[in-house]
């Protein structure tokens, strides 16, 4: 993947209080899981914009910076399964998490910040269409540093 979307914290904390005001109107949620690790900082905007008290993980291996993973491993999982319960995530990409997300979890509501179209129509709700090309680079991930003029 060449081009890169770039995500400030800034950013982040836009677009998961866009999705909090939505999912505001459509429940009245009392949990919040998150899939560690890319879900742990959304899942934390929402449950102080939601004010839900309750959050949980479940740890799925899936990507590597230089590469996708084949093969997906749970290591750890909620017990939590209703119709009240977020389930939250950074985003989804092929769909391969989200498949996992589906199967344990069937009754509760999947979100994620960015979607990519491989994987969209496995989330119930979200807020930026990114390609399916693009990586996205996400403020954890990054550090600000001094970058030299193209001309000296």
């Amino acid at each position: 993947m060449s081009e890169k979307y770039i995500v400030t914290w800034d950013m982040l904390q836009i677009y998961t209080r866009k999705l909090a005001n939505r999912l505001v109107k459509l429940n009245s949620w009392n949990k919040i899981v998150a899939i560690s690790r890319g879900g742990l900082v959304p899942a934390s905007i929402l449950a102080r914009e939601l004010n839900i008290r309750y959050v949980d993980t479940i740890c799925i291996a899936s990507y590597n910076y230089n590469s996708l993973k084949k093969n997906r491993t749970i290591i750890k999982k909620s017990q939590s399964n209703s119709s009240k319960i977020i389930i939250v995530d950074d985003l989804v990409d092929t769909g391969g998490t989200a498949k996992i997300i589906r199967k344990l979890y069937p009754k509760a509501y999947f979100v994620t910040i960015f979607a990519k179209p491989m994987g969209k129509i496995l989330v119930d709700n979200y807020i930026i269409d990114v390609s399916q090309n693009i990586w996205i680079e996400q403020p954890w991930d990054m550090s600000i540093s001094y970058i030299s003029p193209l001309k000296k």
